[in-house]
C-alpha cells in the first residue's frame, strides 16, 4: 500500500491548492503503480507550524513563505 506524506507550512496554501496537491500526487503514483491500487493508495498532507520549518539552520514561517511565492 503506497503511502505519500506531504508537509506544508501552515496558512499558505488554501483549501483548493492542497486538495490539488492530493489529486495530483495520488495519480503520479497510481501512474506508476497502476490503477488496482487506487483504493489503497494513501496521501496525507500535514500542516507544520509557522516557524516549525527550517532549511539549512534558517527558519521559515508562514510569512516569508508566502513572500517567496509572490504575496499569494
Amino acid at each position: 500500500m503506497p503511502l505519500a506524506n506531504i508537509k506544508v507550512i501552515e496558512g499558505v496554501f488554501s483549501s483548493e491548492e492542497k486538495q490539488r496537491m492530493i489529486e495530483k500526487i495520488s495519480e503520479a503514483i497510481i501512474s506508476i503503480e497502476g490503477e488496482t491500487l487506487r483504493e489503497k493508495t494513501v496521501v496525507i498532507l500535514e500542516e507544520v507550524k509557522s516557524g516549525d520549518w527550517a532549511v539549512g539552520g534558517k527558519t521559515f514561517t508562514t510569512d516569508a513563505v508566502n513572500r517567496l511565492r509572490g504575496g499569494r
